[in-house]
């Protein structure tokens, strides 16, 4: 007899303090774009350095990390994995207020991404214990609601943080001595996480379901490596199709900011306010509506829905992106940038949706963390890191970020189309094969 599903009482609220722990992360990861200005004033840093400390610093270990933490996942208790995770990229983001030079604040934007890789794989996996597949997109869609919702209050915080504290720039602290505005816009934000690792501790882990194997170990890590195998085209679609979708959204979450501020004139407390309010309302209401639409046509008997809805936003984002960065008027830019963010965000809970109803439980997080590997890896490389790039070898122009911008998503949004086209031919072909 088939366990009973937990109420939804209990479902929805650690789905709750999943999203606030999820809109920490994303405070914490971001915060530093609405800093570039003053951490390059102050360090001596290239836009391309600032690139490589939104992106690539953050993601290579939270990637790499995020499948022995994925597999660790599907063997213990996630709630406590979570936890712990909490703490750690929470004092490593206080940590970065510590930096004295470029190698200080990388090392310490590595740390911040050791801890946030322990989020995501433990949570797609609780949630998909706590809800039944017709009820799963909708409950992804919240969680991933989270990180934009984080997007959107970094910047609503943090350019208030940066106001507030622009007049306790060169405070001297004991012990810490004298300390800049942005460190104290680190401390600010970093700190709180440790009340939310304890609240962490009141979600009930859930029972496992759709189990593959009875052990208590779990999977050994060839049979994952081999179900993958045997399921490569699908995969390598689904994660470089979602990989390159997410590219636009980190592109407009690290150099946004700096496009509004040094192109068009905002003020940094001004642009983080205008992009805060978008992402805020903009962001949970496309990703819901992702979700509420990936469940609509799964009722209706379209499999493939996570990869229509997916295709239809990236070929949305394809105009948009020409031209919300590349004038020099803030009106047209505001108005083509709302949109934009509204397109990227669409399809959020499209790719854990596919991982969790295709794959047994016990190698879901494991392989979510390969697809998170494969994402942060893409998403960054070709989001923040190259956004800097382009900018400062290639345009050679600190003024053409913008361009920069939208010569990264113009390219990065059709591909994705493309082998996400590919991927759901191939999910079609694997349905048929399963149900034949």
């Amino acid at each position: 007899m088939p366990l009973p599903w937990p109420s939804p009482l209990r479902a929805w609220y650690a789905v709750a303090i999943l999203v606030l722990a999820f809109i920490l992360s994303f405070v914490d990861r971001i915060v530093i774009a609405l800093l570039v200005e003053p951490i390059k004033a102050d360090l001596g840093i290239s836009d391309f350095g600032i690139g490589l400390l939104q992106g690539f610093a953050f993601a290579l270990f939270y990637a790499l990390l995020g499948i022995p933490i994925g597999r660790l996942s599907d063997r213990v208790s996630r709630r406590g994995i979570i936890a712990t995770g909490i703490v750690v990229w929470s004092l490593m983001t206080a940590a970065c207020g510590l930096a004295r030079s470029f190698f200080g604040l990388f090392l310490a934007r590595v740390g911040v991404g050791v801890g946030e890789a322990t989020l995501s794989p433990a949570a797609y996996s609780m949630i998909s214990d706590y809800f039944p597949r017709e009820k799963l997109g909708r409950a992804l869609g919240v969680y991933q609601s989270g990180a934009l919702l984080g997007a959107g209050i970094a910047f609503l915080v943090g350019g208030a943080a940066v106001q507030m504290l622009s007049a306790h720039d060169g405070q001297v602290l004991p012990i810490l001595g004298e300390v800049r505005m942005w460190q104290l816009a680190f401390f600010v934000v970093g700190l709180p996480g440790l009340l939310i690792a304890l609240l962490m501790l009141t979600v009930k882990e859930p029972v496992r379901r759709g189990k593959a194997s009875g052990t208590a170990s779990g999977i050994p890590l060839r049979e994952v490596l081999a179900y993958m195998r045997s399921h490569r085209r699908l995969f390598a679609a689904h994660f470089a199709g979602f990989a390159l979708l997410v590219v636009p959204i980190t592109t407009v979450l690290a150099w946004a900011p700096t496009y509004l501020s040094r192109v068009l004139g905002f003020a940094r407390a001004e642009s983080g306010f205008v992009l805060g309010v978008m992402l805020l309302i903009l962001s949970p209401a496309a990703v819901y509506f992702g979700g509420w639409l990936i469940d609509f046509l799964q009722k209706r008997g379209h499999a493939d829905a996570p990869f229509r809805v997916s295709i239809g936003a990236a070929l949305a984002i394809i105009p948009l992106s020409l031209f919300a960065t590349t004038g020099t008027g803030p009106t047209l830019a505001l108005w083509l940038i709302g949109p934009l963010i509204f397109c990227a965000c669409i399809s959020q809970a499209a790719a854990p949706t596919v991982i969790q109803v295709m794959v047994p439980n016990e190698m879901r997080a494991q392989i979510s963390a390969v697809w998170m590997l494969c994402m942060n890896l893409i998403s960054t490389i070709l989001g923040p890191t190259m956004v800097g790039f382009i900018t400062v070898y290639v345009l050679m122009d600190d003024m053409a970020v913008g361009q920069s911008i939208a010569l990264v998503n113009v390219l990065s949004a059709p591909v994705s189309a493309f082998i996400l086209w590919l991927g759901l031919r191939q999910f079609r072909l694997e349905q048929a094969v399963s149900a034949g």
